[in-house]
């Protein structure tokens, strides 16, 4: 049953000195563990409950990792995009949801890091500084192909009237503005951004996937949503190296959310191991933490978490250089972005495979009682197989294979967001 989302913003208020200096990088990145820690305790409890986290997102609003990558030059603390994913792991170790839902806004972010001098950067960055969470729906269900669009924008008078139902909302529900792709009156892709709170604008709580429960991906009904001409964003203009990074960040916000929760696998299954698990009734050993296959499979763990944590860290890397020359207009600036969206799709295959096994091993460290659902053990591989399937490994690896085999390109150049 679809249930609208009424949003909650009454808590929701800018920092009052607006003149205020602004965190440095090194501060913000300081208060993430402690930040995360809080998360992390009733991560549990709101999935069994279905409770959205509005008040994670309200506070978030003011520690400075939702404006990390502003660059210097705007105001912001200029943290680079491994900064970024590195936030988008400990928060998935803590709330895979969270991390999830702030997907689109830190989407926003990096249209602002790798193009500051734009008009919709300057127009923006203050809000962001201050707070403010964008987020939006660009997909459409029930149509005869994917990626088709049914949604429209046409003029209506001195305005314009957004009308149609979207899905895929992912983080909408927390969010102060809403983008949204549509057709123009000539049948062109053009976008809107507009205020999450406008007339119209319906976000609701229809999410039924079996992972991920919390992070608002539902739909959205725009019912004659009234659209100013400056908040009418192209979807075809624009830079296609910035559009072909900004796909590939996409792709590795969700890996890194997946890097996340084998994290939070592991604490899960040395937690487990040590204060609640048994040792088996053919165990050599009288606890579950001294028994040598329970070793072996906190052994096998780590390791897992250990090399994931490596690869998207080495990932990020190539998404700061390909930014980098995005912003210097580097010469070589195809090579640059094309090499992070190789290393990004191969990141995808090993992490994949080796993340869903952590989350199977983890019930390997206890008998039955490792199936209660007061753990909630499940949801690790619950999340981690309904990541995947936004990316499916299959397609990935073909298109990896035609790039080496034939030269083949157009996925990666047209940037592919799943």
């Amino acid at each position: 049953m679809s249930v609208q989302l009424v949003q909650d913003t009454s808590a929701v208020k800018p920092p009052p000195d607006r003149t205020r200096s602004r965190r440095s990088r090194e501060e913000i990145l300081a208060d993430l563990p402690s930040i995360a820690k809080e998360i992390a305790k009733g991560a549990v409890a709101r999935e069994l409950g279905r409770e959205l986290p509005f008040e994670i997102f309200r506070t978030l609003r003011h520690t400075g990792l939702t404006s990390l990558r502003v660059p210097e030059q705007l105001g912001g603390p200029g943290g680079t995009l491994a900064d970024q994913v590195e936030v988008i792991c400990t928060l998935a170790a803590a709330d895979s949801n969270v991390a999830h839902a702030l997907r689109s806004h830190f989407g926003f972010l990096e249209s602002i890091a790798v193009d500051p001098g734009a008009p919709v950067s300057r127009k923006y960055v203050q809000e962001v500084l201050d707070g403010k969470l964008f987020g939006g729906a660009h997909m459409e269900i029930n149509t005869p192909r994917p990626n088709m669009l049914r949604t429209k924008l046409v003029r209506h008078g001195d305005r314009y009237l957004l009308t149609g139902k979207k899905y895929y909302a992912t983080g909408a529900a927390f969010c102060d503005y809403t983008s949204f792709t549509a057709l123009d009156e000539d049948g062109r892709v053009t976008g809107a951004l507009v205020p999450a709170n406008r007339k119209g604008v319906h976000i609701l709580d229809d999410w039924d996937g079996m992972g991920q429960r919390l992070t608002a991906s539902g739909g959205v009904d725009l019912d004659d949503v009234e659209v100013f001409p400056d908040e009418i964003t192209s979807r075809l203009d624009g830079d296609p190296f910035v559009r072909r990074h900004n796909a590939t960040r996409a792709q590795l916000h969700l890996v890194a959310c997946i890097a996340g929760i084998v994290r939070n696998v592991f604490s899960d299954a040395v937690g487990y191991a040590q204060k609640q698990a048994r040792s088996a009734k053919h165990s050599h050993s009288e606890t579950a933490r001294g028994d040598h296959f329970v070793q072996q499979v906190i052994g096998d763990i780590a390791a897992a978490s250990h090399a994931i944590d490596v690869i998207i860290a080495d990932v990020a890397r190539t998404l700061d250089a390909a930014a980098a020359g995005i912003v210097a207009g580097a010469p070589n600036l195809d090579d640059l972005v094309m090499a992070s969206a190789l290393a990004n799709s191969k990141a995808q295959i090993v992490v994949g495979k080796l993340a869903i096994r952590a989350a199977e091993k983890l019930f390997d460290t206890g008998g039955g009682s490792a199936t209660s659902r007061k753990y909630d053990f499940d949801r690790h591989w619950r999340n981690i197989r309904t990541i995947l399937n936004h990316n499916p490994l299959l397609l990935k690896g073909r298109v990896i294979g035609d790039y080496y085999l034939n030269g083949e390109r157009a996925d990666f150049d047209e940037g592919r967001v799943f």
